[in-house]
């Protein structure tokens, strides 16, 4: 554990992927809080991805820059201007790296010297323990919601526990308040996913929405994820498209649900964020994706997953039989 005092005043904390992740790490902000209430907390994320968290109220500023489009165009201005950008943001007491890749790593060093990450056995790429001060020790394989508070309380000096995320508040405010007319319990599916692996196949969501016979929201995101969300609720009674939402929207609709089943992907994770009841259906990846409870659930293909060497060919997803989501809903239902 790092030797650090009550008195820092000023933290940036690094997490520049995608959004499921940012979701998953955003937890840790009412535990340092709670910890440091003095201490004001600067985020540095992947543009595109901070409207989910530049409005929360335990930051000070959220810095959004673009990593993708620097190495996707080898855009040497943007990476010029982003360099000194980083360089610009200031004294911190702490700077710690939640992602522990070398981009994160090298973002981090750019902001200052005072860096914690992961250490070279708890990461993927070990290269990038080489750009911190001081690094901490867990295994790769634990659950990332762990990882994330791991590497956060063990920067910090302070511990947090599984009781405390057990029972965590609400990680985001809700902006809008939707009006259901119906009486019947509310559940959400999520159908999309990054990788196509990872979706659960439309046929069976619908086979889902038939068995519980409840009132079912379709969340979709891309146009293609909204054409196959039209199918479902073509063939279930039960199923309705859900609106066409922003991020924020995203947090609110999924805040006023009884449950969410869904792919691993980020608004899947909102559930859990939110302190909704949810089940997680798992392919190519595994439950280490999620910090399973009694009301936020798992189920996961037969498949064995490598979580060092993740299958993106592995469709072993479409296995799960749709019974058995059903049986999980209809528990958590009650």
């Amino acid at each position: 554990m790092s030797s650090m005092n009550k008195d820092i005043k000023k933290i940036a904390i690094v997490r520049l992927s995608a959004l499921g992740d940012i979701v998953n790490s955003a937890v840790v902000l009412q535990f340092i809080n709670a910890e440091y209430p003095e201490a004001k907390i600067e985020w540095i994320t992947q543009n595109g991805f901070d409207t989910i968290i530049k409005e929360h109220p335990l930051l000070d500023k959220v810095h959004a820059i673009d990593i993708k489009k620097i190495k996707k165009e080898k855009n040497f201005t943007l990476l010029k201007e982003t360099i000194s950008r980083l360089r610009s943001l200031g004294e911190f007491d702490l700077i710690i790296d939640m992602q522990g890749l070398l981009k994160s790593a090298i973002v981090s060093r750019l902001i200052g010297k005072k860096t914690q990450g992961f250490d070279k056995h708890s990461t993927r790429e070990s290269l990038a323990s080489l750009f911190y001060k001081t690094t901490s020790n867990i295994p790769y394989e634990t659950c990332v919601i762990k990882r994330n508070c791991f590497v956060v309380s063990d920067a910090l000096d302070f511990l947090i526990t599984d009781t405390m995320l057990l029972n965590k508040k609400p990680i985001f405010s809700v902006d809008k308040h939707f009006e259901f007319k119906t009486q019947k319990k509310k559940v959400a599916l999520v159908i999309g996913a990054s990788w196509e692996s990872k979706i659960y196949p439309k046929e069976l969501v619908a086979q889902v929405c038939n068995a519980l016979k409840t009132q079912l929201y379709i969340i979709w995101g891309s146009q293609e994820e909204k054409k196959n969300a039209e199918w479902i609720c073509e063939n279930s009674e039960y199923a309705t498209l859900a609106p066409k939402l922003s991020l924020s929207e995203l947090v609110s609709f999924i805040s006023h649900m009884d449950l969410l089943i869904g792919n691993d992907t980020g608004p899947t994770h909102m559930a859990w964020a939110q302190n909704i009841p949810s089940i997680t259906l798992f392919g190519p990846t595994n439950e280490r994706m999620i910090y399973v409870t009694p009301s936020n659930l798992a189920i996961q293909s037969s498949s064995k997953v490598d979580i060092l060497k993740i299958n993106k060919n592995d469709f072993s997803i479409k296995d799960i039989p749709y019974e058995e989501i059903v049986q999980k809903a209809e528990e958590l239902l009650k």
